[in-house]
């Protein structure tokens, strides 16, 4: 049996589970039901452990998410074959062909497990033995995506019209045709058929053939992603791709770029309780109801509803006599939906966008490799910030020129360096610290570091660092 390689995207930006999935921690970071349980991404690695014989994973990722993906790859506690890091998103047809070359230059009958990072799949095991069956069919020369049997007429999936089996007791088929995302008269019409499949978006590919039909149908995206590898480099472990050529190759995906147009594409149906949470709707069927159909995170009452998803971080969700609502209340958005609407949510992140606000990019919280800063309070020149620093890390020495800082620790011993000056302060001890100072921040302890930081001064944005000596290699543009 050749050796299967799990590949997984972890590109995505996850608009439609807006305002807890944002550009700077997306979805597949989120454990939305229990803080206990993996993140979609984190369920995704465990998936196909190496422990039961698939090789070590492959990470796609951008830089924004590099540390958020090691970190979950230490809790699960899998170390992985390679993360490479995009340097421009261009979708999934140049990411797979990077992996493909890779896994194809040193194990020329290797087969690929291309993942998403944020499904859902219920049954491991039935997954498992579903990736073997199909490594077969893809091992004869086919390349083979996952069909999932329709249990409603969804408008949200792209669906697969099944051809014949491929052999005589074969599961696996040929496919007649893509299909796009159909209105709901058609999505009905497919049901009752029973030839339709929807598709996954999971894809079992033989690395050699994979990349012959790219050469044969996409060459220019396969010249780009052979130079990006080419002229790849290590940084801190991962592999940065080089950015001109992979800016070369085309935005597209895998199915537009080979997929719909090869000959040798095949559907194997799967029953392994998927479900790609692409929407608060998504969430909701997944989610573990009361006798009325309401699930809720949080603190919340619910008088005379039915069929609420509600997720609250910040203060007591009431709801009275309403029905098939989505609620998603954080500290600085709050979302109400109608849950058949739940689709559109990618329209306000849109607006966001336009509109130069930063909800759609950043939480209160935000998430660096040393650990997270929240803002807690603003006003007129004044600023104030919680920052946990993690066992061991350390900020950057960085210095700013429109601000100072009062730092008082209230967990942890720190270590601050301010100038040419070094001390520990502890519990209940402050330093300050003057504008144009250079300063680092260190927990050299066991424990987590927090600190009350109190910022003053003309212009407080992240933006207003000047660093260096950052063990994390960071770009000048990335702040704190």
């Amino acid at each position: 049996m050749a050796t299967i390689y799990p590949v997984i995207l972890s590109g995505g930006s996850g608009t439609r589970l807006w305002p807890l999935s944002r550009a700077m921690y997306p979805k597949q970071f989120i454990r939305f039901f229990d803080d206990g349980d993996p993140s979609f991404l984190g369920a995704t690695v465990r998936r196909l452990p190496p422990a039961a014989g698939f090789a070590p994973p492959i990470l796609l990722c951008n830089n924004d998410h590099r540390f958020l993906v090691r970190e979950e790859l230490e809790r699960a506690g899998i170390a992985p074959e390679a993360i490479y890091l995009e340097p421009v998103a261009r979708n999934t047809g140049p990411a797979i062909a990077v992996a493909a070359i890779a896994v194809a230059a040193r194990d020329p009958n290797g087969i690929l497990v291309v993942m998403p990072s944020d499904h859902v799949i219920d049954d491991g095991a039935a997954f498992a033995d579903a990736v073997r069956r199909a490594a077969a069919v893809a091992a004869s020369g086919r390349l083979v995506l996952f069909g999932i049997k329709p249990s409603s007429p969804h408008t949200g999936y792209g669906y697969i019209r099944c051809g014949a089996p491929l052999s005589d007791g074969e599961e696996a088929r040929a496919v007649d045709a893509f299909v796009e995302k159909p209105d709901r008269a058609t999505a009905e019409g497919y049901l009752a058929a029973g030839t339709y499949l929807w598709n996954s978006g999971i894809f079992v590919l033989h690395a050699r053939t994979f990349l012959d039909e790219m050469e044969r149908l996409a060459p220019d995206i396969l010249a780009a992603a052979s130079g990006a590898l080419d002229k790849a480099h290590v940084d801190l472990g991962f592999l940065r791709l080089d950015g001109n050529a992979f800016a070369a190759a085309p935005a597209i995906s895998i199915d537009y770029a080979v997929m719909e147009r090869t000959q040798k594409a095949a559907v194997l149906p799967i029953d392994v309780g998927w479900n790609d949470v692409g929407s608060w709707s998504s969430l909701w069927e997944i989610a573990d109801h009361d006798e009325s159909g309401n699930y809720a995170r949080g603190t919340a009452i619910m008088e005379d509803s039915t069929g609420l998803y509600v997720h609250s971080e910040r203060s007591l969700v009431a709801a009275i006599g309403v029905k098939d609502l989505v609620i998603v209340d954080t500290p600085d958005a709050l979302l109400v939906a109608d849950k058949s609407r739940a689709q559109d949510v990618s329209k306000i992140v849109a607006r966001l966008k336009s509109e130069g606000r930063r909800e759609h990019e950043q939480h209160v919280r935000n998430y660096r490799p040393w650990g997270f800063f929240e803002t807690l309070s603003t006003g007129p020149r004044f600023q104030v910030k919680l920052l946990h620093v993690k066992p061991g890390a350390k900020l950057s020495m960085q210095r700013h020129h429109h601000r100072s800082e009062h730092w008082v620790v209230v967990q942890g011993t720190a270590k601050v360096v301010i100038g040419e000056n070094e001390q520990l302060v502890r519990e209940n001890e402050s330093v300050y610290i003057i504008a144009t100072q250079w300063h680092r921040l260190e927990n050299p302890g066991k424990v987590p570091v927090e600190i009350i930081e109190v910022q003053i001064g003309s212009y407080l944005g992240e933006d207003d660092i000047e660093r260096t000596d950052d063990i994390y290699h960071r770009a000048a543009d990335e702040t704190k």
